[in-house]
């Protein structure tokens, strides 16, 4: 099963490493965790907080047991959140297919990593938002972003001012 919540990348792995520190080694329920994520990595709710609970476990970085959530034993390397991505994540087959067809000269945007990915958007999904293609969109900028955070993509700017709506992704250099 692939996992949708995809939260803003953290600027380098680092960082990832301290949002895997918050997850307790004791098991917690699912409000204990997300309240010790917020507490400690500052997060603005509860649902920021459960969508990088969630996002930690589909990365192998926590588990789910039947206590409760802990921290794996494992380290937030790039070959370990490549392959979480790869298996765990929606839609990362679909953007590393989208990638490899990319171009300098005609790269993968946000709006054309949605636009491929639309209609295999979860029927409930679009049922209960009303601007699930905006949060949708989001997802997938924030997609390509956690995929040239580990190497499997790089940004370009499509726009020659630079300007983030701009930016788009070939395929990078990560086996």
């Amino acid at each position: 099963m692939r996992l949708k919540p995809v939260p803003e990348p953290p600027a380098d792995l680092d960082r990832l490493r301290e949002y895997q520190r918050a997850v307790p080694l004791v098991p917690g329920d699912t409000d204990d965790c997300c309240a010790r994520l917020r507490r400690r990595c500052d997060l603005p709710d509860r649902q920021t907080a459960n969508d990088w609970l969630a996002f930690l476990r589909a990365l192998g970085l926590a588990e789910e047991t039947s206590r409760g959530f802990v921290r794996a034993d494992a380290e937030p390397t790039p070959e370990r959140v490549r392959e979480g991505l790869r298996t765990g994540i929606l839609f990362v087959p679909e953007a590393l297919a989208a990638l490899d067809e990319a171009s300098p000269d005609d790269p993968l945007t946000p709006d054309d990593l949605f636009a491929a990915t639309r209609d295999a958007v979860p029927r409930h999904d679009r049922a209960r938002d009303p601007d699930w293609e905006a949060a949708w969109r989001d997802r997938a900028r924030r997609l390509l972003a956690w995929l040239a955070l580990v190497d499997l993509a790089v940004r370009v700017d499509a726009d020659p001012d630079g300007a983030a709506e701009g930016a788009g992704y070939v395929a990078g250099d990560a086996p």
